[in-house]
């Protein structure tokens, strides 16, 4: 349950880390796991059952500033350093990987690996296949790396809460979509596919990368709350990431690069017709650069520039 971790570590945040306190965490992760699986099981949404269960706790504050005390007083209120703080948090909040998590992006990652083999033997000759059973095998290559990325993202690590489902399969199709372009465009380099490969595969980085910029202007912040801790500490205050104060400005960019990137893909197309496929590929290096330049412009602002406006 995301939304009850959440909530857990929000409270927790700040607290000195010790066993004592884990404990205590971990006592009250429990009673709020139950709590919030009898109130689903009465109807109610996972989010509204896990802050249904936390108003029910009571005074957590309360809980944490008795056992942060115990832990002033057991330690003499020496201060740690930042790097000190940051070790030890992560020892408190490790989180192992899942074995059935390991086993899946192992075998994924062998069938990418062996996939694209095969298609390689075939563009070599060593093989003969056909043009549609390469696509497939191809197809099923970047649905096997979009299963990594996606699932990866779907776990929780030590220093951050795992993403929601659907954002994850959006993540799965981007990647699935970026991957098959490359690999398409690649292989229609090699001569396994026609001219029409390129403008496929053109298509299919333009759809992918969109998908990839939507989803990433619009993704919370998914670091815990004692990564936050660590950061706030560590911040040096020169710069700060402007996206996270400004949904505005991370919207505008989203648009931004959509319209860079079809723009683009038509350029692409009218180049590849007009001059020749293998020039009209600089098209998307111009894109790539304008897009980072808008990045640069946009994400970033100096102190000095924060506190004139």
């Amino acid at each position: 349950m995301t939304t009850v971790h959440r909530l857990l570590d929000d409270a927790f945040a700040g607290v000195e880390p010790s066993p004592e306190v884990q404990d205590l965490k971990e006592e009250i992760r429990a009673n709020l796991e139950a709590r919030a699986a009898e109130l689903q099981a009465g109807g109610a949404s996972p989010d509204d059952a896990a802050r249904r269960a936390f108003d029910e706790l009571g005074d957590v504050g309360a809980l944490v500033a008795d056992a942060q005390a115990d832990v002033v007083a057991e330690t003499g209120g020496a201060p740690r350093t930042a790097l000190q703080e940051a070790f030890v948090a992560a020892r408190q909040h490790r989180v192992r990987p899942k074995p059935r998590f390991v086993l899946g992006v192992v075998l994924a990652s062998l069938v990418l690996v062996a996939l694209v083999a095969l298609c390689l033997l075939a563009a070599l000759d060593v093989l003969a296949l056909p043009g549609v059973v390469v696509a497939a095998l191809l197809l099923t290559a970047s649905s096997a790396a979009g299963f990594v990325v996606g699932s990866s993202l779907s776990q929780e690590t030590t220093t951050n809460h795992p993403v929601p489902s659907r954002r994850a399969g959006g993540y799965y199709l981007a990647t699935g979509l970026a991957v098959f372009g490359l690999l398409l465009a690649g292989f229609t380099l090699l001569g396994t596919f026609e001219a029409w490969g390129y403008v496929v595969s053109a298509g299919l980085l333009v759809v992918g990368g969109v998908v990839f910029t939507m989803l990433g202007v619009t993704q919370t912040n998914r670091k815990k709350a004692w990564v936050r801790d660590v950061a706030r500490a560590q911040a040096s205050g020169h710069h700060y990431d402007r996206f996270d104060h400004d949904p505005a400005a991370a919207a505008r960019f989203g648009v931004y690069t959509v319209v860079i990137w079809l723009v683009a893909f038509v350029v692409f197309v009218v180049l590849g017709v007009t001059v020749g496929w293998a020039w009209s590929w600089l098209t998307f290096v111009v894109a790539l650069a304008v897009m980072m330049l808008v990045l640069a412009r946009m994400l970033f602002r100096s102190t000095e520039e924060q506190q004139k406006k």
